[in-house]
């Protein structure tokens, strides 16, 4: 590896990686070697919420850039009853395939406030060009894209 410079490398795809390959890695202004098990023995799994504070008419994006590393998305309402809407990241979008986004609401919801989960421009969400509605406190859905469409995997309610 020492023979070329990073941006040079061959890509390598990751049907092909079994994890006991060699990784460079800086350390203490030292380049060294590891593996990806090594690494990943320091990952973490936990989720990270992105709170929302949604109000009647507002429409959040979530195929907006601030959103891409959001996986868990709270809830919170604010003003007068009414619908909002959050608008699912583009199907299509590569960044989005098999991507896994969570959207939960807290104790601020209620029947008369309503957050719709549409899908993006005439994309589908559970093969349907419509919207789920999240209207209840600690009500949820768990959505997955395929990288034509949306999915509802698990809904709380």
């Amino acid at each position: 590896m020492a023979d070329k410079k990073i941006s040079e490398l061959t890509l390598v795809s990751a049907s092909n990686i079994t994890g006991a390959e060699d990784l460079p890695i800086v350390q203490g202004g030292t380049t060294k070697k590891t593996t990806l098990q090594n690494v990943q023995h320091y990952i973490v799994n936990h989720l990270e919420p992105t709170a929302l504070n949604v109000s009647l008419g507002q429409t959040i994006d979530l195929d907006a850039s601030t959103y891409d590393e959001s996986e868990l998305i709270v809830l919170s309402w604010s003003g007068g009853n009414g619908i909002m809407t959050l608008t699912l990241p583009d199907a299509t979008d590569v960044k989005n395939l098999n991507r896994v986004k969570r959207i939960i609401s807290d104790s601020t919801f209620h029947n008369s406030t309503k957050a719709r989960v549409t899908p993006f421009g005439s994309q589908n969400l559970d093969g349907a060009n419509s919207h789920y509605e999240v209207n209840k406190a600690y009500e949820g859905i768990q959505v997955w894209c395929n990288g034509t469409e949306w999915f509802i995997i698990q809904k709380k309610g």
